[in-house]
C-alpha cells in the first residue's frame, strides 16, 4: 500500500521506517526541512536501537521517502498516519493538541476522494469523534505503544493491535496495513474512537501508578527497616502483580508518562470525573527526586558545597538519547544549585544534555567522570554502568561514597571493594565507615 506518515519525530519515522519494512511504500512529511533533509540522507536524529540502519536501507531503495509537501503526501497515499506530539501546555495539565490539528487540517485538505486519516498521537478522549466531524474525511485511531529503546521491535511485533474505527471500511483498510502483523499472531481490539484513545492513556497511567507504588513502598521499607528488592522480588512472584514495572528508584521521566498522566486526570476532570490518584502518583514520582538529594547530602556529611559529584546518566531511561523530565538531570541541576561541582556521563545523551542544561559539567567517558569525585549517584541504568567494576571505580574516586538511585548494582560487590553504598528503599547505609562518619 502507499501510506503517508505525517510527522517525523520519535514516533513518526519509528513508524514510516517499520512500514517501509513491513512492504509499504511511505513518505514522510514534516515541517522540520532540516529534519526531512536528514532522514531523506538516511540519518536519523535521535538514538533508537535499529532504527538508523532501517531508515538508511529503505530510503536507498527508495521504498522510504521525505518531504515538507503535504500536497505531494495527499497525492500520493490512501492511508495517512498522524504521529506528532502532544506536549503539555504551558498554562494547564492539559494536552496541547496544536500539531495535531494542524496535521490533520493540512493533509485533509490535500487527501484524494478515498483517504483515511488514521490518528497514532496520544490525546484526551473526545480529540477523534471532534476532528472526524470538523474534517470531511474518514478517520480512525490506532494509538502507539512503543517503549524507547524498543521500538522497531514493538512496531514490527506488537503485544496488541487497536484500531478506533466508525466503519468496517476503515477497518478493511487498517487490517490492510497491519496484515503482516496480525498474520503474526498479534491480538486485535477494535473498538470506538473513545475506547481506542482511552486505551493508550489509561496503559500509561496504570504504568505510572505501579511505578509509584514500588516508590511508595520503598519509602515505607526505609523508615521501617525492610529491603524494596526483596519486597519486590515477592510481590513478582504473584501473578496477578507480575515484576515488570516493580523496580524501586529514582522515577519516572521522559517524554510521555509524566505529561500523559497529567493530561489524563485533567481531561477526566473536564468529564467529571475525579482520578485524583493519579496526582498522588505524580507526587509519589516526583519526591523520588528529593529523596536522591537527600541521600547524597547524608553521605557528603560535611554538605554539598564543593562537593564534585559524579552522576551517571543523563538519559530519562537506557538505550534512549531521550533528556525530557529526566530524573537524573533534575537532580544533576538541583546539585549544581546547591554549589556541588557536578559531571555528567551518558553513552548517547551527551549532546541533549549539554543542549538543556549547558552549566554542569560533562565527561567524556565514566572513568573521566569517576576521577576524583566525592560522590557517585546511580541514575540511569546503562548496562555500561552496572558491569563496573567496583575496585577500578574506588581506584578513581577520591572518595568512596555511592547512591545507586536505580536499584540494579550489587550492594554487595561494591561495599567488598570498600564503597559506602546507599540505595532507594533500603533502610541504612552499607560499607565502611572512616572515623568521620563518611566512607
Amino acid at each position: 500500500m502507499r501510506l503517508t506518515v505525517i510527522g517525523t519525530g520519535y514516533l513518526g519515522a519509528t513508524h514510516a521506517a517499520c512500514m517501509a519494512e513491513l512492504g509499504h511504500e511511505v513518505v514522510g512529511v514534516d515541517v522540520d526541512a532540516g529534519k526531512v533533509a536528514a532522514l531523506a540522507a538516511g540519518r536519523v536524529p535521535f538514538h533508537e536501537p535499529g532504527l538508523a540502519g532501517m531508515v538508511a536501507r529503505h530510503t536507498a531503495s527508495g521504498r522510504l521517502r521525505f518531504t515538507t509537501s503535504y500536497e505531494e503526501a495527499g497525492a500520493f497515499g490512501q492511508v495517512h498516519f498522524v504521529c506528532v506530539g502532544t506536549p503539555q501546555r504551558r498554562d494547564s495539565d492539559a494536552a496541547d493538541l496544536t500539531y495535531v490539528e494542524e496535521a490533520f487540517a493540512g493533509i485533509a485538505r490535500q487527501t484524494r476522494k478515498g483517504a483515511l486519516l488514521v490518528g497514532k498521537s496520544t490525546v484526551p478522549v473526545g480529540t477523534a469523534a471532534r476532528l472526524a466531524d470538523t474534517h470531511d474525511v474518514e478517520i480512525a485511531w490506532n494509538p502507539e505503544f512503543l517503549r524507547e529503546g524498543y521500538a522497531v521491535e514493538d512496531t514490527l511485533r506488537p503485544d496488541r493491535l487497536v484500531f478506533g474505527v466508525r466503519t468496517g471500511r476503515a477497518e478493511r483498510l487498517l487490517r490492510q496495513v497491519y496484515g503482516t502483523v496480525l498474520a503474526g499472531g498479534t491480538p486485535l481490539v477494535v473498538t470506538d474512537f473513545a475506547t481506542a484513545e482511552l486505551v493508550k492513556t489509561a496503559a500509561n497511567s496504570f504504568l505510572a501508578t505501579k511505578i509509584s507504588f514500588i516508590n511508595a513502598m520503598a519509602e515505607l521499607c526505609e523508615a521501617a527497616g525492610g529491603d524494596v528488592r526483596e519486597l519486590s522480588e515477592a510481590l513478582g512472584h504473584d501473578d496477578r502483580i507480575g515484576r515488570s514495572f516493580l523496580r524501586a528508584g529514582v522515577g519516572f521521566g521522559g517524554g510521555c508518562l509524566p505529561k500523559d498522566i497529567r493530561a489524563f486526570a485533567y481531561r477526566a476532570a473536564e468529564l467529571g470525573v475525579d482520578l485524583g490518584f493519579l496526582r498522588a502518583v505524580d507526587a509519589i514520582n516526583m519526591r523520588r527526586r528529593d529523596r536522591v538529594i537527600e541521600l547524597a547530602r547524608q553521605l557528603c556529611g560535611d554538605g554539598l558545597l564543593g562537593a564534585r559529584v559524579a552522576v551517571l546518566g543523563a538519559a530519562f531511561k537506557p538505550d534512549s538519547d531521550d533528556v525530557r523530565d529526566s530524573p537524573a538531570l533534575n537532580v544533576a541541576a538541583r546539585l549544581g544549585l546547591a554549589g556541588a561541582d557536578v559531571t555528567v556521563y551518558d553513552p548517547e545523551a551527551m549532546d541533549n544534555a549539554r543542549k538543556e542544561y549547558p552549566l554542569l559539567g560533562y565527561a567524556m567517558s565514566v572513568e573521566e567522570a569517576l576521577r576524583g569525585a566525592d560522590l557517585v549517584l546511580h541514575l540511569t541504568e546503562w548496562p555500561q554502568f552496572r558491569e563496573l567494576d567496583p575496585g577500578r571505580a574506588a581506584s578513581l574516586v577520591h572518595r568512596p561514597l555511592i547512591v545507586d538511585g536505580r536499584g540494579v548494582l550489587d550492594a554487595d560487590r561494591w561495599t567488598a571493594a570498600g564503597w559506602r553504598f546507599r540505595a532507594l528503599g533500603s533502610p541504612a547505609p552499607v560499607g565502611p565507615v572512616g572515623e568521620d562518619g563518611r566512607g
